[in-house]
């Protein structure tokens, strides 16, 4: 008996990379794709998924109610990735409004309708919906920053600096309120800053490598010596599938690469790896240039993954050196 699972926002980077590993992995499941397709979404990155009889693309608003229910209604939705969101920090400080309404009241209606669509009342499931899940993919960003040493855990207090961030945060307590008060079965994952291919082109590694391969400046905030935790997207794809799986109700688990760089390290191993493949007169690095930073910009996130490598026995397959050259290898591809 095929089982259908809702994601939603999964034209996005990370979405798209995890769609076809989980039609692959799973014969059973048929998935729905829920997408307003904004800016961050395109549907080439689905292509590969286009013609399976078990993937189905609708074009809609996460926020957009009647729509919500018609989905669970007519393909009897039996659990939801929730991956739609506005993302992009420099977006979220021009324009935050928007990201209130997609993170939290999109966030919102997805619970609301699940819980209803799933239960008869607080804490009882409807018959044949027992197993039916709610995994909300956060970010780390919800944290706020970091000082030199320490690592975020799922035991970190909230401290939220941006628009974007605190509309992530604001949605998680969501999730967390109907796990408390209706008992839907929910979990939540917070990754850090995944990189790979699929990825919008404006953000940090996409445009490092399009800058350098045009000859133009390649912009860095501030001094460059802001830190990230990297994880390379398809081991953040295990880890969902672990977690929505066979992560415990109620639970936070937190996804990060355990490989800590600063924007300058990363451009310098880019730069490395075009001077090599895509040889000029002079090195990429001599491209590097430096600009003003972006308002509050967190100096450092690190996530401390133990309680998933323990308890749920993740491990991820992809180390910064390896991934970056599988990154620079796709880039090429698509902008040569």
């Amino acid at each position: 008996m095929s089982k259908c699972i809702l994601l939603t926002g999964t034209a996005g980077f990370i979405g798209s990379n995890f769609v076809p590993y989980i039609l692959d992995k799973y014969p059973d499941y048929d998935l729905i794709n829920l997408d307003l397709l904004t800016y961050a979404g395109n549907l080439d990155n689905l292509k590969e998924c286009e013609g399976n009889p078990r993937y189905k693309f609708i074009k809609g608003d996460i926020r957009n109610r009647e729509l919500v229910e018609f989905i669970f209604t007519e393909y009897n939705i039996q659990g939801v990735i929730h991956f739609a969101a506005e993302s992009h920090v420099d977006n979220s400080i021009k324009n935050p409004g928007v990201f209130i309404e997609t993170n939290v009241n999109g966030t919102f209606t997805l619970l609301d309708v699940a819980q209803k669509h799933w239960m008869n009342k607080p804490f009882e499931y409807k018959e044949n919906y027992q197993e039916c899940r709610f995994h909300h993919i956060s970010t780390d960003e919800v944290y706020g920053t970091l000082n030199e040493t320490d690592l975020f855990t799922e035991e970190t207090p909230y401290a939220p600096n941006s628009p974007y961030s605190a509309s992530k945060a604001s949605s998680d307590m969501i999730v967390r309120s109907y796990q408390e008060t209706y008992g839907l079965n929910t979990v939540i994952t917070n990754c850090s800053n995944n990189y790979g291919p699929k990825q919008h082109d404006e953000k940090l590694i996409p445009t490092i490598i399009r800058k350098a391969l045009n000859g133009e400046n390649i912009p860095i905030y501030g001094d460059g010596k802001n830190i990230r935790d990297w994880l390379y997207v398809l081991d953040h794809c295990k880890g969902i599938d672990l977690v929505y799986h066979t992560g415990k109700e109620g639970n936070v688990y937190n996804i990060g690469g355990r490989n800590e760089r600063t924007n300058l390290q990363i451009v310098d191993a880019i730069c490395k790896i075009l001077d090599e493949r895509v040889p000029k007169k002079a090195s990429y690095k001599d491209l590097i240039t430096f600009v003003q930073d972006r308002a509050g910009h967190d100096r450092r996130y690190a996530i401390d993954a133990t309680k998933l490598e323990t308890k749920l026995g993740w491990k991820a397959d992809e180390n910064f050196d390896s991934g970056i050259l599988k990154t620079v290898e796709w880039y090429l591809k698509k902008y040569l």
